[in-house]
């Protein structure tokens, strides 16, 4: 998946967390959201806020798809809350292989 078909899905799947999301989905999506975000905290804190605050819910959104994707629940994405172990661990499942057969389909 390209940078730009990417973008795209993400936001018109702003607030599916049903199905599944290639690794390349994913970290495109990531790299857009910093890149984006660095950009307009040079415009003003205000704006860089808003930004953040609408792509939210697509974030948590993809990176429950991106986690079915390695068949976990959307749910893991909790353990984003436990320092160090539990970052690591999720930046691990975010970078790994889509697991076939899934029970996400």
């Amino acid at each position: 998946m390209r940078f730009e078909e990417s973008i795209r899905t993400c936001f018109s799947k702003y607030a599916d967390f049903k199905g599944r999301a290639v690794r390349s989905e994913y970290w495109w999506w990531v790299l857009f959201t910093f890149l984006a975000g660095l950009a307009l905290s040079l415009a003003g804190e205000a704006v860089s806020g808003v930004f953040s605050l609408l792509t939210l819910l697509p974030s948590l959104a993809v990176g429950a798809r991106r986690l079915h994707d390695i068949n976990r629940s959307g749910w893991w994405q909790l353990i984003w809350f436990l320092p160090i172990i539990g970052w690591i661990l999720l930046l691990y499942w975010f970078a790994s292989e889509g697991v076939e057969p899934n029970r996400f389909d």
